[in-house]
């Protein structure tokens, strides 16, 4: 066993040399373990398609091997829904909305752990994209502070058409074990954003998202984010956005005023445990309401809407 110990620990101090890092104490032991352990357990033949559920590194995850890594897309987006793009309008229509929410998540962040967080909503079309995208948008206009946008609505992505750029390769093909996080993130035109859209579409979503390598994902890149927001399918007809949020730190609900029928909202908020739920997020309040009407006009914000029904 001396002799395999130490050829090990030799092959370990030429890997780390040509890739200029350093050995951890415990790698040769373990080289060692897995070494007697093969020599007993039968060969088994791995194809492409049986990628290991969670797989490893060797190189080191840094802020910066993400901006040398991920592609630099060119985006185009929707720019009556992404509200935020335009650095010359301050003042848009819904705009202090999101800098409120943006301040609440803060105070709450202040009480627990809150950093993954899941934006969904009862029922398609009620504009959980459209929240979870421009809360993303308002994270990175605090100076030095970043943010990464995942579609994680496998079964009607909408998040890529609204930033005007390509859904795949994205996160479908990294469950999938086809690419690695720099493969599935982009990075678009505003600092500090960065987006995982949803990939090609998939026959078995709710199996792909729970097959281990999206917690294993998360807990990678967590570090090198001050946000990370996804969206998800609606909470009542599929199963996925409870399978999600047990990756998440809180989860915000979206309502559609005088569109989302109570029983519904109810439903949708049994989906979650007390914890994970941070609050509700009331969407598409009509113009002409006496609360839009008061604040508005109060503190001087044009009277035009723009379509949130994402």
């Amino acid at each position: 066993m001396s002799r395999i110990h130490e050829a090990l620990k030799k092959a370990e101090e030429q890997r780390a040399a040509s890739q200029g890092g350093n050995i951890e104490p415990a790698s040769i032991s373990e080289m060692v373990n897995e070494s007697a352990a093969t020599a007993v357990a039968p060969a088994v033949e791995h194809t492409p398609s049986a990628v290991s559920a969670v797989p490893s590194f060797s190189s080191p995850f840094t802020f910066d091997t993400l901006l040398a890594s991920c592609a630099q897309a060119r985006w185009s987006p929707d720019s009556k829904t992404m509200l935020f793009f335009n650095s010359d309008d301050e003042q848009g229509y819904g705009m202090e909305e999101f800098r409120t929410l943006r301040s609440r998540l803060y105070q709450m962040r202040e009480k627990q752990s809150l950093k993954k967080v899941l934006v969904t909503s009862s029922l398609p079309k009620e504009g959980k994209s459209f929240v979870a995208a421009n809360l993303a948008q308002v994270m990175v206009r605090q100076q030095g502070r970043r943010a990464l946008l995942i579609d994680g609505d496998l079964r009607g992505p909408r998040l890529h058409q609204v930033l005007g750029t390509a859904s795949s390769p994205g996160l479908s093909e990294y469950l999938l074990g086809e690419v690695d996080e720099f493969g599935a993130i982009q990075r678009g035109p505003m600092d500090n954003l960065f987006f995982i859209p949803s990939g090609r579409t998939v026959s078995s979503p709710a199996e792909l998202v729970a097959n281990g390598r999206l917690k294993f994902l998360l807990n990678r890149i967590e570090p090198l984010f001050d946000w990370i927001i996804i969206d998800s399918p609606p909470a009542v007809p599929v199963s996925d956005a409870g399978l999600l949020a047990n990756y998440c730190d809180g989860v915000l609900i979206v309502v559609r005023s005088n569109a989302t029928p109570f029983d519904i909202a109810r439903k949708a908020r049994q989906e979650f445990r007390d914890t994970s739920l941070v609050g509700v997020v009331l969407n598409g309040i009509d113009v002409g309401s006496s609360y839009t009407q008061y604040y508005y006009s109060s503190y001087g914000h044009p009277n035009s809407q723009g379509d949130g029904r994402r």
